[in-house]
C-alpha cells in the first residue's frame, strides 16, 4: 500500500462539486468519477482526499488529490490508465508517489482562486461556460480599490461561513487579490479576479466577487463595501456570483503540518463526507 498525490484538472459544469455526498448518488461528483476509476482500475475501494472541495459547477486546473492503493506499475502507467478510464472534462495532469503523511487538505499553505468575467451587453456563447457576463462594465481600479482591503488577516464572516469541524472560525489571511484586465475575446472587454488565502469559507470567494463586481458598477459604494466587510456579518452581503466562472488554479504546501500528523495521515470515507463545506 502506498500513498500517491496527483494534480488533477477538470471542467465542473457537469458535477455536482467535488465532494461525494451522501444520500446524493444520483448526482455526479469529481470525486465520484475519481473513486469508480480507481475501482475499475483496480478492484480496490479508494477514498479519495483533496485539497479544496470545489462548489457545483466550479472548474479546477490545479487541483490536488491523494489516496492509498496497491499498485505494482509505475506512476507514468497509474496516471496513463486513469486518464484513458476518467470522463473527458476530467484529467490526472501529474501523478507522483508520496510521503505516507502526506495529506493535501491539512498541509495546503495556500490555494489560489481565478474568476473570470465579461463585459458586454449581449451575451457571448462561446465566453459563457467559464465567464460571468457583467454588464453594464465595471470599474477595474475602483474594484481593486475594494479588493485591497481584503489582503491580511481578517475576519470574513460577511462573505461566508465556516467548514464544519474547525470550531466555527471565519478568520482567515487572503495573500492576493487583485482584478487584471484580460485582452479582448470575439470582441469582448474580459476580466480576471485572483485571490490567494491559506483558506477560504464556503462561498467566500463568489460572494467577494459578487461584492465587487457591484463596487465596479457604482452599486455599491467603497465605504458601504468596507463597511459590510468589517462588519463580519453574513447577511451585510447579498451578492453571489455564481459558480462557472471560478476556478481552482493551485494549492501551495508546507513541508510539515502537526495537523497532519494528529491525523496519522489516515482518513475514512465517512470523516471526509462529514466535512461539506470546506471551500468555495
Amino acid at each position: 500500500m502506498a500513498r500517491y498525490r496527483a494534480v488533477i484538472a477538470y471542467e465542473g459544469s457537469a458535477y455536482h462539486g467535488f465532494q461525494r455526498l451522501r444520500g446524493a448518488a444520483a448526482a455526479p461528483t469529481v470525486q465520484g468519477a475519481l473513486e469508480a476509476a480507481l475501482a475499475r482500475l483496480t478492484g480496490q475501494a479508494v477514498a479519495i482526499v483533496a485539497a479544496g472541495r470545489t462548489d457545483s459547477g466550479v472548474h479546477a486546473s490545479g487541483q490536488v488529490i491523494a489516496f492509498d492503493l496497491v499498485w505494482q506499475h509505475s506512476e507514468t502507467a497509474l496516471q496513463n490508465a486513469l486518464n484513458a478510464l476518467l470522463p473527458d472534462d476530467i484529467a490526472v495532469l501529474h501523478l507522483a508517489l508520496a510521503a505516507d503523511d502526506f495529506h493535501p487538505r491539512y498541509q495546503a499553505a495556500a490555494r489560489t482562486y481565478e474568476y473570470r468575467a465579461y463585459f458586454a451587453a449581449v451575451r457571448q456563447p462561446l465566453l459563457a461556460r467559464k465567464h460571468w457576463r457583467i454588464a453594464p462594465p465595471c470599474d477595474l481600479a475602483l474594484m481593486n480599490s475594494a479588493a485591497a482591503l481584503l489582503v491580511g488577516q481578517h475576519d470574513f464572516a460577511s462573505f461566508g461561513t465556516p467548514p464544519l469541524g474547525e470550531r466555527g472560525t471565519t478568520q482567515r489571511t487572503v495573500f492576493a487579490a487583485a482584478w487584471q484586465a484580460l485582452p479582448d475575446q470575439f470582441g469582448v472587454p474580459c476580466a480576471v479576479f485572483r485571490i490567494t488565502a491559506d483558506a477560504f469559507l464556503y462561498r467566500m470567494v463568489r460572494a467577494i466577487v459578487g461584492s465587487l463586481a457591484a463596487v465596479g458598477q457604482g452599486k455599491l459604494r467603497l465605504a458601504a463595501f468596507e463597511a459590510a466587510f468589517r462588519a463580519a456579518d453574513r447577511s451585510a452581503i447579498r451578492q453571489l456570483a455564481p459558480p462557472h466562472g471560478l476556478t481552482l488554479t493551485e494549492v501551495t504546501f508546507r513541508e510539515t503540518n502537526a495537523d497532519s500528523k494528529r491525523e496519522n495521515a489516515r482518513w475514512s470515507a465517512e470523516d471526509e463526507i462529514q466535512d461539506l463545506h470546506t471551500y468555495p
